[in-house]
């Protein structure tokens, strides 16, 4: 087996729900020694949809399932007095810890970096959360639709007659889980030159905010404010357009589009009518030149035309694909993309694969998501030398 990049990296996860596993599993999946705890109970994600089979379990939940590959999992009560001196025991010698509580929780448990690097000085800690550590905001609850909102990128979303809209799912916390795990390895970096630990503060709504990138500086620059896409925009009608089996984007480079060339490639000669000769006639005949358009589009099936766009025109067409032609994909198999994991109680499952590809360190699928306290005896019993007996005390106590 090859060495993977982080091999030898202790992380220390506190986390739960999507952001902070999700900067975690990139580090286990890269080879980060990545030990889990959650409380007894469980990771609230567990109990999050879908599910195996659609059978509500602790074990069953395929977002948990992907987020949490190649980790162990203990479980601790941090708020017993055993339970905090286990932890602290496990903290003396990682690399990184992170976790995504709100802003109030960690100080109030007495998990404050100042206080937790007394005790390992070159601690990285990752903290992720809502609005970050200060700020009038920081003790404001939020969902992935409020941090669309107010980091801005909702505003420019969307279509300019409806409402703004945000992307699908849980974008912003697997946003700010990447802006997490890179963040974690430049304090690590740092750390391996100087022996130096520091506190990183993610703000989800800042990791939103980022993505805004040339809509920020163009209002500072110029004083405007970027619009949600209108139905038609100068040369080009609405996009995607519909195909005799689903929808294609097409993509046209080279200054002004050339009409005719088009309406060659595609056979669609009313695209041709001095109606759409000029750029204003365009404009006044947009839902016409539309109509053209589609119907065009409509005598082709959508793969045959991305393929054929590309060969004979070199123009950029791209299949809107369902998510069973995502699967299917002859590119991402090429690719070995997506990979299976055997889970105990799941069975087979196929997840996405590497984010990136390295050819020296690459990301290896080690092992599937762990039970909850599967590992306990492994990290409690192995690493800080608790005897069986002193583990099934804490476990019926309920500390572990």
């Amino acid at each position: 087996m090859q060495d993977r990049a982080l091999e030898g990296v202790r992380v220390l996860d506190l986390t739960h729900h999507v952001a902070g596993p999700y900067c975690t599993k990139l580090l286990a999946d890269f080879g980060a020694d990545v030990v889990k705890v959650e409380r007894p109970p469980g990771d609230p994600a567990r109990g999050l949809p879908p599910f195996a089979n659609d059978e509500p379990h602790l074990e069953h939940s395929l977002l948990f399932a992907y987020l949490n590959t190649n980790k162990k999992s203990i479980t601790l009560d941090l708020k017993a007095s055993t339970g905090m001196s286990l932890f602290h025991q496990l903290l003396a010698d990682v690399d990184i810890l992170v976790e995504n509580f709100a802003a109030r929780v960690m100080p109030s448990l007495g998990l404050d970096y100042y206080t937790l690097s007394a005790n390992n000085p070159s601690l990285v800690m990752v903290s992720i959360s809502n609005f970050g550590k200060t700020g009038p905001y920081r003790d404001y609850k939020a969902a992935d639709i409020v941090h669309y909102a107010l980091g801005g990128l909702m505003y420019i979303f969307g279509s300019a007659d409806r409402e703004p809209l945000k992307h699908a799912l849980r974008q912003t916390q697997f946003k700010a889980g990447t802006n997490a795990a890179t963040a974690a390895l430049v304090g690590w970096y740092h750390q391996q030159f100087t022996g130096e630990g520091q506190h990183i503060d993610v703000s989800i709504q800042e990791c939103v905010a980022s993505a805004l990138r040339d809509t920020t500086s163009l209002y500072t620059y110029a004083g405007a404010t970027r619009q949600r896409q209108p139905s038609y925009t100068g040369d080009m009608p609405r996009s995607p357009v519909p195909t005799k089996d689903g929808y294609i984007v097409p993509i046209h480079f080279g200054g002004a589009v050339d009409w005719d060339g088009v309406a060659d490639f595609i056979d669609a000669p009313a695209l041709k009518d001095e109606a759409f000769d000029t750029p204003d006639s365009r404009f006044n005949n947009a839902q016409a030149l539309q109509q053209a358009l589609e119907h065009g589009m409509t005598q082709w099936r959508k793969f045959e035309l991305m393929r054929e766009a590309h060969r004979r025109r070199g123009h950029i067409y791209g299949v809107v694909h369902s998510p069973e032609e995502v699967l299917a994909s002859e590119h991402y198999s090429e690719r070995g993309y997506f990979t299976s994991f055997s889970h105990p109680t799941i069975g087979e499952a196929v997840y996405p694969g590497a984010p990136f590809i390295m050819s020296e360190t690459p990301w290896q699928a080690l092992s599937p998501a762990p039970l909850l306290g599967e590992h306990n005896h492994e990290i409690l019993c192995g690493r800080l030398r608790l005897s069986p007996e002193e583990l099934s005390m804490l476990t019926a106590s309920g500390v572990v």
